[in-house]
Order: C-alpha cells, then structure tokens, then sequence
C-alpha cells in the first residue's frame, strides 16, 4: 500500500512539474515570423559593431532579420546595445543605466564612428522589410517601465513585425498582462552548467522552464548547445510551443535547428546561410 501512494505521488508531482512548463501553442508558420533568419546584433563583423544602425542596415540588405538588445537610460531613453556596463563596445566606464542619452551619444562603438543607436532609430530600418526579435535588458528592478516603454514606441511601427524575448520572466508577465496580443519568448539555457552567478534555485527554475506557468510565452529562445535538456523537449512535444534556436555560429548547426523547426538566431556564417532553406 505504501509503494502505491509514492508511485501517486511520484505521478502527481510530475503533473505538476509538467503544468509548470505551460506555453502557448505554435501556429502553423509561427505569424510568418518562422520565415526568417536573425542576425544576432545586427550583420557585425570586419569593421562593424555589433547592434550598430551600419550592423542593422546590413542586415536588412542581406534579406535577414535581426535580433537586438534594448536598455532604459538615466533620462529613461531606449538605446540599443547588450552589455549592461559599456566597457566591452565602447571603452568607457559605467552602466547603461546610469548614464544619460547624451553621455552615451558621445561614445563610439568599437572604435569606429558608430554611435549607440536609439531603439526609434532602429526600428525604420524593418518596418515593412524584415522582422525584429527584440531582448529586454532589465537591470536594476526596471522591468516594468523598460518593457512598457519599448511597447508605447512599437506603436508607432504598424507595419513591423517583431516579438519580444527576455531572460527576465518579469518581462513576459508584464506582457501577458497587459500586451497579450504582443508575441513574447522566453530566453534560456543551462544555467546550472554555466554558473552565471544566479542563485541555485532560480537557476534550476529557469533551466527547466518551470515559471512558464506564469508567463506562458508563445516561444523558447534556447541555446542551441544546450537544446538537449528534457524541459525544452517536453514543451515542444507535449505543449507544442516554437523554439528558436541561438546563437548559431556554423552552417551544420543551422542544418541541425532548420531541420528541426527551430529558426536561428547567427552570427558570422550570412554567406553559408543563401543554402539552407
């Protein structure tokens, strides 16, 4: 009797587990956003910077879409870069957010003549062209006012598509509450196997997808290396929900993804992509 209320309870505890990995269910072609191959911080390379309007502008020639990363300023402007500190791209001192448009305007990308561009400045580049996975960077509790912000200014794009993608599941709650219509993603990986610095149990809880209850996103942005986890497998086959696959870096893994309905997210292999369909 007793072996028969632990297989119960075993059972029970993996029905919730499942519950916790909810998501939305694909559509056929995705709201045509399948179609499409992004690049990852715009076309950089050989002289030009990562989520740079020249990167961007690129891009788009090329036929692609484009992933980019958005953080709110001191002034409460939405610039495009991903680092939260602003070392790596531009050499300077001091977080993103602490800085005002201006101070970052001053700075250079990479040591070219490349600005940081700002998300408005970004956006005309696509609209009616190719679509735009776009990251919400929240730093510092900014979750809310980041997030309503980026989608007051998509507003104005009535003939872009995009979605919205976050490591953050604040983001994508804030979404369902009050853009539900908007297509949003959660980000993810291994995180236990990395050690980023996240404390164990939300780094557990993420790695398995186990908050999608609360914000039952319409995708799964995974790392492509990490894609084996049992979590991800269960949310497309049981729940059925699209997988994007990054950061893809070589023709056999886009193979490998494309294949497997999972649309990329690259870098550096645009002339490799022209044969894979």
């Amino acid at each position: 009797m007793i072996i028969v209320y632990i297989l119960c309870a075993m059972l029970l505890l993996a029905a919730l587990w499942l519950l916790t990995m909810r998501t939305k269910r694909k559509k056929e072609d995705f709201f045509g956003l399948a179609k499409f191959h992004y690049a990852h911080r715009g076309l950089h390379g050989n002289g030009i910077p990562e989520n740079s309007l020249a990167a961007f502008s690129l891009a788009v020639n090329h036929g692609f879409g484009a992933e980019l990363d958005v953080h709110l300023t001191k002034d409460h402007r939405l610039v495009v870069i991903h680092d939260k500190t602003l070392k790596r791209t531009t050499g300077a001192e001091g977080m993103v957010e602490d800085a005002t448009l201006k101070e970052l305007k001053s700075l250079n990308l990479e040591g070219t003549q490349e600005k940081i561009p700002l998300l408005q400045e970004v956006l005309p580049l696509f609209e009616g062209k190719a679509p735009l996975i776009i990251e919400i960077k929240a730093v510092k509790g900014n979750h809310a006012e980041l997030t309503r912000r980026v989608c007051e200014l998509l507003v104005n794009y009535p003939k872009l598509k995009f979605c919205i993608e976050s490591f953050d599941p604040r983001v994508l709650r804030w979404l369902k509450k009050h853009r539900p219509n908007i297509i949003r993603g959660q980000l993810s990986c291994d995180f236990v196997r990395r050690k980023n610095g996240l404390p164990l149990v939300l780094a557990v809880l993420l790695t398995n997808l186990s908050l999608n209850f609360w914000t039952v996103p319409h995708f799964i942005a995974y790392r492509f290396e990490d894609r084996s986890k049992l979590a991800l497998r269960i949310c497309r086959k049981i729940w059925g929900v699209q997988e994007f696959s990054w950061t893809i870096k070589s023709k056999a893994d886009a193979k490998t993804a494309l294949a497997d309905g999972a649309p990329i997210i690259f870098e550096h292999i645009q002339e490799d992509l022209c044969t894979i369909n």
